[in-house]
C-alpha cells in the first residue's frame, strides 16, 4: 500500500499505481488550468493591446491605474476566499482574473515589438518548463528553499515599489534579475508542493478547487518571469 499524507494531517493507502495515475491526472489538470488561462490572457492582451479604440481610452485616463490594480485585487480574493467558493466559482474567477490580466499586460504590445515578446514568451516557457520539470520529479525537500524565495519575492515587491518613485535603472536591473531568480525557483518550489498536496481520497469537489490554486500559483510565476524577462530580451517600438 502506498501512504500519502495530505496536507490537512491525514492519510490515504491506495496502491502506488492507482495513487501515480491519480496525481498524474491531478497535475495534468493544473497545466491545463494555467494553459488555458494564458490563452485567455494573450488572446485578450492582443486583442486589445493592437486595437486603438480599445487601448486608448484605457491607457491614456486614469482607468488605467484601475485595469494595472485589478489583478492584485483578485490575488487578495483567491488568498482570502478560495476555501469557501465552490469549485465552479473558484473556475470563474481564475478565468475572469486571467481575462483581467491579459488588460493589464495590453500595454506590453504598445511598448515592445511583436517579434520580442514572442521571443520572450518561448525563453519564458523553456525556464518554467524546466523548473516546474525538476520540481515534479527531484527528491529533494524544496520546503526550505521556499522560505528564501518568499524573503526574496517581498524584497522584490518592497523594491518595486520604492523604484516607482526613484526611476532607477540600476535598481531596477537589479530587481528584474532578483526577481527572475526568484519566480524560476517558486516554479520548482510550487510544482513540488501542488504534488505533495494531492490525496486521492479527497472529494472531486475538493482536488478541482486544489487544482484551480495550483494553476494560480504556476500561472503567477510564469507571468513575472515573462515580465522580468522583458526587460532583457524585449525590443522596444520605433
Amino acid at each position: 500500500m502506498y501512504p500519502n499524507q495530505n496536507r490537512f494531517g491525514g492519510y490515504a493507502q491506495t496502491s502506488g499505481a492507482v495513487f501515480d495515475e491519480g496525481l498524474r491526472k491531478h497535475m495534468l489538470r493544473v497545466y491545463n488550468y494555467m494553459g488555458l488561462g494564458l490563452v485567455v490572457t494573450g488572446l485578450v492582451a492582443f486583442i486589445v493591446g493592437t486595437t486603438p479604440a480599445l487601448y486608448v481610452p484605457i491607457f491614456s485616463t486614469p482607468l488605467k491605474w484601475v485595469v494595472m490594480l485589478a489583478p492584485l485585487a483578485f490575488v487578495f480574493i483567491f488568498s482570502f476566499k478560495m476555501h469557501s467558493m465552490s469549485a465552479s466559482a473558484a473556475q470563474m474567477t481564475f478565468w475572469a482574473f486571467s481575462a483581467v490580466m491579459g488588460l493589464s499586460l495590453a500595454s506590453v504590445f504598445l511598448v515592445f515589438t511583436g517579434a520580442s515578446i514572442a521571443r520572450t514568451f518561448f525563453i519564458a516557457a523553456t525556464m518554467f518548463g524546466a523548473m516546474s520539470l525538476f520540481g515534479y520529479t527531484t527528491k529533494r525537500d524544496l520546503s526550505k528553499m521556499g522560505s528564501f524565495l518568499i524573503m526574496g519575492l517581498i524584497g522584490v515587491m518592497i523594491a518595486s515599489v520604492v523604484n516607482i518613485f526613484l526611476g532607477s535603472t540600476a535598481l531596477q536591473f537589479a530587481v528584474s534579475v532578483i526577481g527572475i531568480i526568484v519566480f524560476v525557483g517558486l516554479t520548482a518550489y510550487d510544482t513540488q508542493n501542488i504534488k505533495e498536496q494531492f490525496a486521492d481520497n479527497y472529494d472531486q469537489e475538493s482536488q478541482q478547487k486544489l487544482a484551480v490554486s495550483g494553476a494560480l500559483s504556476l500561472y503567477l510565476n510564469f507571468v513575472n518571469i515573462f515580465q522580468l524577462l522583458l526587460n532583457f530580451t524585449g525590443q522596444r517600438e520605433g
